[in-house]
Order: C-alpha cells, then sequence, then structure tokens
C-alpha cells in the first residue's frame, strides 16, 4: 500500500472534486430548501388540488431511487425535450443539481411541516388577534419559529445531500467519487484511494455534525428558558 503516492498524486484531483460535491450539495439544498417550503405549504394547503399535487410529487421522489431519478433528468427529459427542441440537452453538472434539489425539496416538505406543527397554536391564535391574516401570521409568526425547529434537520439533510452526490458519478458529474474512479483507472490503487476519499468525506460530514449537536442543544436551551420565564 502507498498512501504517500496517493496523496501526492490523487490529492489534487480529489481536492477540485470535493470542492464541486460541496458548491453542488450547498447549491442543491438551497434550491431545495425553497421547494421544500413551497410544497409544504401546498400540502398544508386548504386547496385539494395543491393538496394533491404535494402528495403524489413527495410520493414519487419518497418512493423511487434517486440514482433513477438521475437518469430520468440526465437521460430521459432531454430525450423527451428533443421531440421539440433538437439541440437541447442537460450538463452533468445541471442534471446533478436539479436531481439533489428536488429530492432534498422532498424530504424538506415533511421537515418544515414537523416544524410548522412543532409551534403552538396559541402563537397564530395571537396573532390573527393583532389583526394579522392567516398567511401573515404563516409568514411572520409561524414560519420564523417553525425554520429555527427545523435547522438541526436541515443540517442532517444537507449531510444527507453530500453524500448522495457520490450517486451522481453514475452520470458522469465530475464530484469527489467520479475523480477518484478517473485516478483509481490509470493507477489501480483502489484501496488507497477509497479510504482516502472516504477520509474527505467524514472530515466534512463529522464538521457538520458537530455543528447540528451544537445548533440543537442551543434551541433546547432556549426553550428551557422560555419555559421557565413562562412559569
Amino acid at each position: 500500500m502507498d498512501f504517500g503516492k496517493v496523496f501526492s498524486g490523487a490529492m489534487p484531483l480529489l481536492l477540485e472534486g470535493l470542492k464541486l460535491t460541496v458548491i453542488t450539495s450547498l447549491v442543491s439544498i438551497l434550491i431545495g430548501m425553497v421547494i421544500g417550503l413551497l410544497v409544504c405549504l401546498m400540502k398544508m394547503s386548504k386547496n385539494v388540488v395543491l393538496r394533491a399535487i404535494a402528495g403524489v410529487y413527495i410520493w414519487i421522489i419518497r418512493g423511487t431511487p434517486m440514482l433513477v431519478q438521475a437518469f430520468i433528468v440526465f437521460f430521459g427529459v432531454p430525450q423527451v425535450v428533443r421531440m421539440f427542441v433538437s439541440d437541447f440537452k442537460f450538463t452533468a453538472l445541471t442534471a446533478g443539481i436539479i436531481t439533489l434539489s428536488l429530492n432534498a425539496g422532498a424530504y424538506l416538505a415533511e421537515i418544515y411541516r414537523g416544524g410548522i406543527m412543532a409551534v403552538p397554536k396559541g402563537q397564530t391564535e395571537a396573532a390573527r388577534s393583532l389583526g394579522l391574516s392567516q398567511g401573515q401570521a404563516m409568514r411572520k409568526v409561524v414560519l420564523p419559529q417553525a425554520i429555527k425547529f427545523s435547522i438541526p434537520s436541515l443540517v442532517n439533510q444537507f449531510i444527507i445531500t453530500i453524500k448522495d452526490t457520490s450517486i451522481l458519478s453514475a452520470i458522469g458529474m465530475a464530484e469527489l467519487v467520479n475523480k477518484a474512479k478517473t485516478y483509481v483507472g490509470s493507477t489501480y490503487t483502489f484501496f488507497e484511494t477509497y479510504l482516502v476519499v472516504a477520509a474527505m468525506y467524514l472530515v466534512i460530514i463529522s464538521i457538520l455534525m458537530i455543528i447540528s449537536n451544537y445548533i440543537e442543544k442551543k434551541l433546547k436551551y432556549e426553550r428551557r428558558g422560555r419555559r421557565r420565564d413562562e412559569h
């Protein structure tokens, strides 16, 4: 085993892949947060059609493998669109971000819904008694608290999204695993290279787990403080 060779030869390539992995994950989770919030509000809407659309979206995304979703976005969607626009195509990066965003959005919708349900109903009633409409109460009172309650779960979803980027090597996105496969293909240093890749994932995800645990403890401390003040 020659870890020195891997560190000297593969590290620039792996760091390039890690950079794309983190950036892609961050962009996808931000887009997914917007999608998730919209889907959450649709699912909690009084409109039957909006609830049905949100329910079907969540059902499809959560009920199918992300690899299949990536294949549909990267290979299937362009094939259909080319029936109308002959030169249409996706880059692997664009397809990857779309896939990750749609996937994260479905799970974040449920996270937001849990956060909204965690806000005491008295908060909404108090806001309505002050003259705010249902929409204003949701936007100004409930959502800020719900998002705050959801922060640890949002960080955990970011962790999942980072790990899910490895699946996108199957469509040729040049993330960390894809870069490792490229290096291994020419050097055959399977064990050393993939062990280094695992260590890189572990470092990034461990940092995020520490942040998530810190935020969760801080939120619990704030809730205890509020309960004491109420009593």
